[in-house]
């Protein structure tokens, strides 16, 4: 399953366990959420602020993800930050259609795209399972 598919089955999963009074497997799967973004998410090469994602603006036909980009400039030098708000929904045609918001400067927008597709279509790493040690 890809990353993407499985945040959008995670997301879905709390609300219904909200719905149902279950906090403690909501908690779960927000943990697993907030696994998953570490893991597979970008963190470095500019976006060194790494990825918040937004569960209360997320449902399971739209998943919300905040980062930031440090810019540097033709020396070098760090010179300031742009925020960014990803959208992803679903699309029959390409599996899922991501829109970036906020500003486009030095054309940052296809550098954050071509990222986040890579990462969002990885496959999904489980949760390593827990190996018992005989005493």
């Amino acid at each position: 399953m890809k990353v993407y598919q499985k945040i959008a089955t995670l997301v879905a999963a709390i609300h219904n366990c909200r719905d149902s009074g279950n906090t403690e497997w909501a908690d779960r799967h927000e943990e697993e959420i907030e696994r998953l973004v570490k893991a597979h998410l970008p963190s470095g090469s500019g976006l060194d602020a790494g990825v918040k994602f937004k569960l209360d603006l997320s449902s399971a036909d739209k998943l919300v993800f905040l980062t930031a980009f440090h810019h540097m400039n033709e020396n070098g030098c760090y010179d300031g930050w742009t925020n960014h708000g990803l959208t992803v929904r679903p699309s029959l045609a390409f599996g899922y259609d991501l829109k970036i918001g906020g500003p486009n400067r030095n054309d940052i927008k296809d550098y954050l795209y071509q990222v986040f597709q890579d990462s969002l279509c990885e496959e999904a790493s489980e949760r390593p399972v827990p190996v018992e040690v005989a005493a």
